[in-house]
């Protein structure tokens, strides 16, 4: 079942079930997912790695949104944002872990050769496509900008 099709289930599950957090964070997901294609074009559909990206992409405005919320004592709309992170985090892939993470950095710099800073475009296309979401951009690039000289 594609992940847009199982998001759709979702959602008709959690009205049922009258859990409004879970109906708000998957209308917003499936709202996303319909303006970007929209974007796309017509008649167009959606492949899971595009709507893993978008999931992702929430998350990490979510994330965002938290970090603002509390620099504004509002902790109570981080905690909503944080719930909904919960929820969403559920349709992303398992998280890697730092060891096979730098694994995966070390990996990919012996394989091009990297040996500067210049180099870390090309690594972390690399890293990222290996990883395919499963691990946060920054995290990502702080470890591939300290492996660099």
């Amino acid at each position: 079942m594609a992940l847009d099709q199982k998001l759709q289930e979702d959602l008709a599950t959690a009205m049922k079930a009258k859990d409004t957090e879970k109906v708000w964070v998957l209308r917003m997901v499936i709202a996303d997912l319909k303006n970007l294609r929209v974007t796309k074009g017509a008649g167009s559909t959606l492949t899971d790695d595009e709507t893993l990206a978008a999931i992702a992409s929430g998350v990490k405005k979510r994330k965002d949104s938290i970090e603002q919320f509390e620099k504004g004592n509002r902790a109570d709309l981080a905690d909503k944002e944080k719930s909904a992170i919960t929820i969403l985090e559920t349709y992303l892939p398992t998280q890697i872990d730092a060891a096979e993470l730098e694994a995966a950095v070390d990996t990919v710099i012996a394989e091009l050769g990297a040996t500067s800073k210049k180099d870390m475009g090309k690594v972390m296309k690399a890293v990222m496509e290996r990883i395919k979401g499963r691990a946060d951009g920054k995290a990502v690039s702080s470890l591939v900008s300290s492996k660099l000289p």
